[in-house]
């Protein structure tokens, strides 16, 4: 036998008769911990619950040498919310250990499809796992059901269909076809095939989930992002908001505010220009001749945020929200025929690491979206919300970031509430705080990032361009790159 060896040894392991006398005396030394029955760890602090939920994967062949990891299990990659873990084996008694449960069941051994698995076990096929939890389950003691419902076998359908296509769902159906009946699941795999075909537009078959039922009726959603939304929509409701009027001001005032809108929102995008020369296109009417579309969208952008009417105009329902947007996006790309003014794009758009709403689910994911707008009445809500749900679905080609900071201003001017301008050295906190949200729901960074904003836009005085410029200057406003800090006025 070799020499017995502590470090060598995994974070969590179980015993045998070749080595149990050693790690009873590494027990009685205090060099190992005993978790459960015949487990033991050389981590000595961590909570046992999270040490074995971490390791799962190596312990199940341990106690099952024959396990085909099945059923639940299979389908969400992870033990439930429980601790269950599902398993096919000859051995019947469940083993519970700190976090985990191992909940084996007699059934058909493994196919030439089920795939070798992390710590020995192997792993039922996705085509096998889906017929598996078509089979209806009972919950017991209060237990987890042992298979997922249907409403849940719906909602990963659709997000095959999202995220993959419909050839990657049709692959799924042949590969059902071929398991189902080694298994002798034929009346599942026929359920399974309907649901798909629902899904697809090619079968008339009941269905139950929201997702399912939007994509059968042919305005499916993202519902990840509508999770979001609801997570904002949470957060705003129980943000009580400071009351920011915007003072009366004269043609000339909102016309100067209404520029430094336009030219922050552009520069934040790429479209840099100087002061002069994007006063020189704003006001006297000066078009590049080397730059016309990056003119265009500046006046473009100018010509909306400074029309105080139009700027008055919200949104009274989902087909007048769609007008609006539509509208407003054309006027900013008018220049820019490529980009489809005013048409929702037709491929797929990303901004890093964040990957936007698919084209087929922009329209449903808007209509889900918008039903929680129509829920808030404070005009920072509105705009704060209005802003996420233009930027998170990104419905157009270009110009996404533009037109969704002239809606947010929008539902603030509808309010007779003060604008929210983005300055060049407040990017990297707007985009930071959008990210936050986008990838971890974080809602504070978010609506905190904006009420400053909003209170910078108020301190600067728009009497004369030169007065607001000072101001700006001073505030470090122009500043660029990732370091810049913008300096708040007391």
């Amino acid at each position: 036998m070799p020499e017995f060896s502590i470090a060598a040894l995994p974070e969590v392991f179980v015993s045998d008769a070749v080595i149990s006398k050693a790690v009873y005396e590494a027990v009685e030394r205090g060099q190992l911990r005993k978790l459960g029955s015949r487990l033991y760890t050389r981590n000595l602090e961590e909570d046992p619950e999270r040490l074995v939920r971490r390791n799962w994967y190596y312990l199940v062949t341990a106690y099952y040498p024959d396990a085909l990891i099945a059923d639940r299990t299979a389908l969400e990659n992870k033990p439930a919310d429980d601790g269950s873990v599902f398993l096919i084996s000859q051995k019947k008694r469940e083993t519970a250990l700190p976090g985990i449960v191992f909940r084996p069941r007699a059934g058909a051994g493994p196919l030439e499809s089920d795939r070798p698995f992390i710590g020995g076990a192997r792993l039922a096929s996705t085509a096998r796992a889906y017929l598996e939890n078509m089979r209806p389950s009972r919950e017991r003691g209060g237990r987890i059901t042992r298979t997922v419902s249907r409403r849940e076998i719906e909602e990963r359908l659709d997000a095959l269909v999202r995220r993959q296509g419909e050839a990657a769902t049709n692959r799924l159906r042949d590969e059902v076809r071929a398991v189902a009946p080694k298994l002798g699941y034929e009346t599942e795999a026929q359920e399974l095939d309907a649901v798909i075909g629902a899904l697809l537009g090619t079968r008339d078959a009941p269905l139950t989930s929201k997702a399912g039922l939007a994509r059968a009726a042919g305005q499916p959603f993202d519902p990840d992002r509508i999770g979001l939304f609801e997570t904002l929509f949470a957060a705003l409701r129980e943000t009580i908001t400071e009351e920011r009027r915007a003072p009366v001001r004269n043609a000339g005032e909102n016309a100067n505010l209404a520029f430094f809108e336009a030219y922050f929102s552009n520069f934040i995008e790429g479209t840099e220009f100087s002061v002069e020369e994007a006063a020189e296109i704003v006001f006297d009417g000066v078009i590049p001749a080397e730059r016309p579309e990056d003119a265009h969208d500046i006046l473009g952008t100018f010509r909306i945020v400074s029309d105080q009417q139009a700027m008055k105009t919200r949104p009274t329902s989902f087909p007048s929200f769609l007008d609006l947007l539509r509208a407003r996006h054309a006027a900013v790309m008018e220049a820019r025929p490529d980009k489809g003014p005013g048409e929702f794009k037709l491929k797929g758009n990303q901004a890093g690491s964040t990957v936007f709403v698919a084209p087929e689910l922009v329209e449903g994911t808007l209509d889900r979206g918008f039903e929680f707008l129509q829920a808030l009445g404070d005009p920072f809500q509105r705009a704060v919300y209005m802003m996420v749900l233009v930027s998170e679905v990104h419905p157009f080609a270009d110009g996404n970031g533009r037109v969704a900071r002239i809606m947010m201003n929008a539902e603030l001017v509808a309010g007779a509430q003060e604008r929210i301008i983005i300055p060049t050295a407040y990017r990297t906190d707007y985009l930071g705080a959008l990210k936050a949200f986008s990838h971890n729901g974080q809602t504070a960074p978010l609506i905190r990032m904006l009420a400053k904003a909003q209170r910078y836009t108020g301190s600067i005085d728009w009497k004369t361009m030169s007065s607001a410029r000072a101001m700006l200057e001073a505030g470090n406003a122009f500043a660029e790159g990732e370091d810049a800090k913008l300096r708040f006025h007391s």
